[in-house]
């Protein structure tokens, strides 16, 4: 995942969730956990991930998150992670910056 981000402006790492998370302008963009892929794709575009191969829902309360995606890496050759990332970059962008 980190090779798939180098390269990109705004892009920040963090101690999250047990693992890396990935912001962008201070926002969480995806993230590395429990052998997990995971992906902030906001609720609006929640479904359309769910059907995606290896994606299901993101829950640590035992109540999914929605907008969040675990994604299994497995199922993530380079071309899906970097589908994977653009389509969680859709929605992070439009969020406000948190960087000061």
């Amino acid at each position: 995942m980190r090779r798939a981000l180098s390269g990109r402006r705004g892009i920040t790492e963090k101690r999250m969730f047990g693992g890396v998370c990935f912001l962008l302008r201070g926002n969480m963009l995806c993230g590395v956990g429990d052998g997990k892929f995971m992906f902030r794709v906001g609720k609006d575009q929640d479904a359309a991930a769910l059907r995606r191969p290896g994606a299901r829902p993101m829950d640590f309360t035992g109540r999914p998150m929605a907008g969040f995606v675990w994604v299994d890496p497995a199922s993530c050759d380079a071309r899906r992670l970097k589908g994977w990332i653009a389509m969680a970059e859709r929605y992070v962008v439009a969020l406000p910056s948190k960087k000061k």
